[in-house]
This record gives structure tokens, C-alpha cells and sequence, in this order.
């Protein structure tokens, strides 16, 4: 019950940490999980995405607050309740993010957090295969404990995806995590030997294999503060409360909603909230739980002409012979997320680099799994990139087993509508290319019927999704700013001993996916832990449009 370090959280970032603060075998490391094992086809199997992020057994089961701006819905927030965090129940797609993404970051007070920092990294983390398709090899990592691979795009909606971009008028790319985010192209993703290759298997397996890094099954209910320095968490297990011990550090990773939460409920947050709860201040952070982000999506669904796409596996049978393939031979259908192809893309002219995201997937289907009514069909995941609206995490008592009140107040900018409205017209047009003729009947969602500005504001207000990317509640910063919660070495401002990295940490939301810049965190923060030079900045320079100022494409 003690440890040189105690990680809170076993997900894509503690997982990383715990291999390396755990690998020289100097230092011994404690990681709290709530979550339990990962075994099993539904979480290890890369088709079954859509099962592990809807059960209780894997997910936390937050939902947000009535969301104001989209008819008082309330969005799911899965959050993986597991060993390997979200990276065992999301869809496994690998996206860095955009070098100016992190340059923004280093703007923003996150010195030592640009590009060239982060980049050095990314390929240390990595165990990347194009597959034989291309890629920036130069760019990429080759021996890291991530294994980043490519689908097999057999499909002929793959190509036609991509086609259809390059006919509009758009780059392509071989590699979006390489040189040249913007564009269409092949998606990557976290899978090997057609398993899900999560933070638990890359990472936390590994690590747990050592006789200095062990894990222990329990609820964090608060960090243990002494003096203004974390020595512990109390944790829950059995119905027994206990405290393990920090000899160095406590190490919060719980995700960008359990580490605020966390935080708060140790009395680190807004003073005037946390008296209103009975909590004792013991740092006031008025930015914990604050400057909460997301990326919203829509599908864009087509009915098909021809039989090509996954619909012909949606029946029983054809569900049990894609398991059966993948449970004896690791191959088929199942070994693929099936998100294999992707695309980058700018807005507008003066945008200087992509903020529309797509992902292609040959089925109509939703993330719980409910398959469109029309049978045969394909879709095209789309969303802005960077949505100036924000929300918030906040406690709604002190008791540690409630569930936080997330609110992220989607949509509540003018410019989100007319983001989102673009973003429709922008598919549509793809959609309308020579090389989806011979596979297009019609549109299924939205419908040829909604056209005007305000047909379509009403089809997102019921139909906007969340991407499952929630970040920034406990952004990085100055150590002056009073609303950052850690400094640029992932130490808690204002706490001895306290350190958080996660997505929390993020001051702007990443385009693209979560999961590699979680893991990225994770990997450069345990260096700034072991107080090690950082890795040598990288002088890679990143391709931006020429005429990104005049030109749309």
C-alpha cells in the first residue's frame, strides 16, 4: 500500500506512465483502478467497437446535463471504466493531431508543448506499419510499444471515398500523421494482429510484469494532502476505505471527467463551489473543471445501390461467422475497426489548417449499434474541428461515488451552426462525385428534403453527436495564470508532490481523435516526473496549403 509513485488511473496516459516511470527499475509504482479486466471478444475484437463503450460492466455511464442548445438532450459520455481506459472501448482510430494544434498550445502558456517538442514523442510511443501502402516514414516511430497499423481498404467504398475527395478538388495524403495532415486518405488504427491494441496491452501488461509495478482494484475517493503536499489516496475497496502512500508523487489520470472531479472533491477548484459543498479548500483553482471541450459529429448516411457494404454481416448468422472467423483465425471482418479511409479538410479560405474531420465507414449505423432501416449503406462521420464553445465539469455533492454535472454547452456559438451547416453541404458535394455514382441510391440522413439554413439547424439540434473527445478541464499553463490548474511539467499549481496528466491537461481540443495525444501525454510527462531532459525538439516542418488564405481547397 505504499509506492515511490501512485498512479490514479489506468487508462491510455496512466498506462503509459506506468511503463515508463516503472522501467529502469528504480522507482516503485501503485496504479489505482476502479475498472476491472479487459478480457474478452466484445473489448479485444476491433468490430465489436460499438458494445464495450455501452456497458456498464466497461463504461463509467456518465450523460450529460439537457444540453441547451440541442432540445434538452442529454449526450452519452462513455468513459472507460477498465484497464486501458477509453483506449479499450473507443474505435481505436490514431490521430496526432495538427503540428499547429500544439504550437497553439505553446502560444497558450504550455511552453515546451509546440510541435517540435511533442513530435519526438509521438515517435517514441510508436510501432508503426503502413502496411505496405506508403506512409512518411521519416515522421513515424518503428519501435515503441504502440502498434499503429493500417486496414486492409478491400472495400471498393474505401477508394471511392478518396477518389471522390481528389475529384472534388481536395489533396490526398499518404499519411495524415506524417508531413501533410490535410486531405483525403487512409485512416490508421490502434490494432494488431487484429486485436485491439489499447494502452493496456501497448503499456500497462508490460509494466505489470515487473516486480516494481503493481495494481490494485479500488475507487479514489480524494488525494490525501498534508502540509500543501499530496502523500496519498484515500481509496475504496470492499466497502473498507484505506489510504496507499506516495513516498514522491501522486499521480492523477483518471480522464478529463474523474480528474477534475478527483481534484475537487480533494479540495482543489473554485474556492466558492467547493465551500458551497463543505469541502476544505485547499487550493483555489478556479479553472478545474472549466474550459471543457468535445468534438460533435453527424453521419451523413447513403442508401447503396449495389451490396458491398458490412450490411450483409448484420444479420445473426452473419454475426457469428464474422466473430467465428476473428475468434479462430484473428482475421476477417472483425480485425478492423473499419474505419479505413479518412479525410482533413479546411472550411473555408483563410483557415490555416483543416477544421473538418471525416470518417468513412461502409455501413449505415449508429455508435450504439443500431443499424439504418434501409439496409444496404454507407456513411461519412463528419464534424468541426474547433468549436469555441465550452463547458464544465462540476461536483454535485461530496459523496465520491456520485456522478459528476457535465455540461458542455455544444453549439451555444453562432459560428457553430454555420460550421456544422458547411460541413453537411461539403459531404453532400463529395458524395455527389463520379466515383460514388455507381454505388449511390439516394441519401438517407439528413434527407434530400432538408436544404434551407434552417432545415438543417434542425436536423443537428436532434441529431449532433458526440465524437467521445472531452478535454481541457484542467488546462496547462503559466504557473501565473490563474486559470491554469498545472503548469508545463504536469505539476498542480498550488500542491507539492501533485501531478495530472491526461486529456485534462489539454489547453485547446487536438484535431483529430484523443487517444494518441493521451498517450503522448502520458509519455512526456513521465520524462518531466523523472526530472529527465526532455527529447531534442524535432526540426520537421509540417505542410501547410500554399494558398490556404485564398483557396478553400
Amino acid at each position: 500500500m505504499q509506492a515511490d509513485f501512485v498512479i490514479i488511473g489506468a487508462g491510455s496516459a496512466g498506462s503509459a506512465m506506468a511503463f515508463r516511470l516503472s522501467e529502469d527499475g528504480r522507482h516503485t509504482v501503485l496504479v489505482v483502478e476502479h475498472g476491472g479486466t479487459d478480457a474478452g471478444p466484445l473489448i479485444q475484437m476491433p468490430a465489436a467497437l460499438s458494445y464495450p463503450m455501452n456497458m456498464k460492466m466497461y463504461d463509467w455511464g456518465y450523460r450529460s446535463e439537457p444540453e441547451p442548445h440541442l432540445g434538452g438532450r442529454r449526450l452519452a459520455t462513455p468513459r472507460g471504466k477498465v484497464i486501458g481506459g477509453s483506449s479499450s472501448i473507443n474505435g481505436m482510430v490514431y490521430v496526432r493531431g495538427h503540428a499547429c494544434d500544439f504550437d497553439r498550445w505553446a502560444e497558450l502558456g504550455a511552453t515546451g508543448w509546440a510541435y517540435a517538442d511533442v513530435l519526438p514523442y509521438y515517435k517514441r510511443m510508436e510501432n508503426w506499419d503502413s502496411g505496405g501502402h506508403g506512409g512518411d516514414a521519416d515522421w513515424r516511430g518503428t519501435d515503441g510499444p504502440l502498434h499503429v497499423t493500417r486496414g486492409k481498404r478491400d472495400n471498393p467504398l474505401f477508394a471511392a471515398f478518396v477518389k471522390a475527395g481528389r475529384q472534388a478538388g481536395y489533396e490526398v495524403t499518404g499519411d495524415y500523421n506524417g508531413k501533410k495532415q490535410e486531405g483525403f486518405g487512409p485512416m490508421e488504427q490502434t490494432v494488431f494482429g487484429g486485436r485491439r491494441w489499447s494502452a493496456a496491452n501497448a503499456y500497462l501488461k508490460p509494466a505489470l510484469k515487473r516486480q516494481n509495478c503493481s495494481l490494485i482494484r479500488a475507487l479514489a475517493r480524494k488525494i490525501v494532502i498534508e502540509d500543501g503536499r499530496a502523500t496519498g489516496v484515500e481509496i475504496e475497496r470492499g466497502g473498507t476505505v484505506e489510504t496507499v502512500r506516495a513516498s514522491r508523487e501522486v499521480i492523477v489520470a483518471a480522464s478529463s471527467i474523474n480528474s477534475p472531479k478527483l481534484l475537487m472533491l480533494s479540495g482543489i477548484g473554485p474556492a466558492s463551489d467547493l465551500m458551497e459543498l463543505g469541502i476544505p479548500v485547499i487550493a483555489n483553482r478556479p479553472g478545474v473543471g472549466q474550459n471543457l471541450q468535445d468534438h460533435l459529429e453527424l453521419y451523413i448516411q447513403m442508401a447503396a445501390s449495389q451490396p458491398v457494404t458490412l450490411y450483409k454481416y448484420w444479420s445473426l448468422f452473419g454475426k457469428a461467422w464474422v466473430g467465428a472467423q476473428w475468434l479462430f483465425t484473428k482475421s476477417g471482418p472483425g480485425a478492423s475497426n473499419q474505419f479505413e479511409s479518412a479525410a482533413f479538410i479546411r472550411s473555408k479560405a483563410g483557415v490555416k489548417y483543416p477544421d473538418i474531420q471525416y470518417h468513412f465507414l461502409p455501413i449505415a449505423v449508429r455508435y450504439d449499434g443500431q443499424a439504418a432501416a434501409e439496409g444496404h449503406g454507407f456513411q461519412a462521420h463528419v464534424g468541426p474541428m474547433r468549436s469555441a464553445s465550452r463547458g464544465a465539469v462540476s461536483l454535485r455533492s461530496p459523496d465520491p461515488r456520485e456522478a459528476p454535472r457535465i455540461v458542455f454547452n455544444y453549439m451555444s456559438k453562432p459560428e457553430d451552426w454555420a460550421d456544422f451547416r458547411t460541413c453537411i453541404r461539403l459531404t453532400r458535394e463529395i458524395f455527389a462525385q463520379d466515383a460514388f455514382k455507381p454505388f449511390v441510391r439516394h441519401e438517407i440522413q439528413p434527407g434530400d428534403a432538408v436544404q434551407s439554413d434552417d432545415e438543417l439547424d434542425g436536423f443537428i439540434r436532434d441529431h449532433a453527436e458526440s465524437a467521445y473527445h472531452p478535454c481541457g478541464t484542467a488546462r496547462m499553463g503559466r504557473a501565473d495564470d490563474p486559470l491554469a490548474v498545472v503548469d508545463p511539467e504536469c505539476r498542480v499549481i498550488g500542491v507539492d508532490g501533485l501531478r495530472l496528466a491526461d486529456s485534462s491537461i489539454f489547453p485547446t481540443i487536438p484535431n483529430g481523435n484523443l487517444n494518441a495525444p493521451s498517450i503522448m501525454t502520458g509519455e512526456k510527462a513521465s520524462d518531466h516526473i523523472l526530472g529527465k531532459t526532455p527529447l531534442a525538439p524535432s526540426n520537421a516542418r509540417p505542410w501547410i496549403h500554399p494558398d490556404w488564405q485564398t483557396s478553400q481547397r
